[in-house]
């Protein structure tokens, strides 16, 4: 009698390219296409869905400018786009106004919750069977990354 066993998924094997800008680039637009598309069966887009999460998550709820900076420090967006997002979640109830700060609504979490539970099946066959210490590795190069595009964004420019 033949049993198999289940396969968990792997890095991949043979010619892999060393990482650079280009495979970064190409990681993070595949894995954020998957997002959206879970994202848009909730009806929402991933920069709402980033603003809700900033809201949601914080210690307390943040004011708009204090949301605006948040974001625009995750996103790397003008923060004129962001307001605009932000408004559209208050049209859409997702969160509100609270004198100066803007909780989250019970949708608002309600949605996130929604939104979480579809993605962990999927995230979890992306990178399951990804050995820690190449995790390890990735996370600290992009660590790197950031902390120097950061500091790119930062500086000032010639022009």
């Amino acid at each position: 009698m033949t049993t198999t066993t289940p396969t968990t998924p792997t890095a991949p094997t043979g010619d892999v390219p060393p990482a650079d800008a280009r495979v970064l680039g190409l990681a993070h637009y595949a894995a954020r296409g998957v997002l959206e598309q879970i994202l848009a069966r909730h009806g929402v887009t991933f920069q709402q869905q980033v603003v809700l999460r900033a809201a949601a998550t914080a210690p307390t709820p943040p004011t708009r400018d204090g949301l605006v900076a948040d974001v625009r420090g995750t996103l790397k967006a003008d923060p004129a786009d962001i307001r605009t997002v932000v408004d559209g979640l208050l049209d859409k109830g997702l969160l509100v106004e609270d004198g100066a700060h803007l909780p989250a609504t019970d949708a608002g979490r309600e949605l996130l919750a929604a939104v979480g539970a579809e993605v962990a099946p999927v995230s979890a066959r992306i990178w399951g069977g990804i050995p820690a210490e190449d995790l390890a590795a990735a996370g600290r190069v992009l660590a790197l990354v950031t902390e120097r595009a950061d500091a790119e964004l930062a500086a000032p420019t010639d022009g």
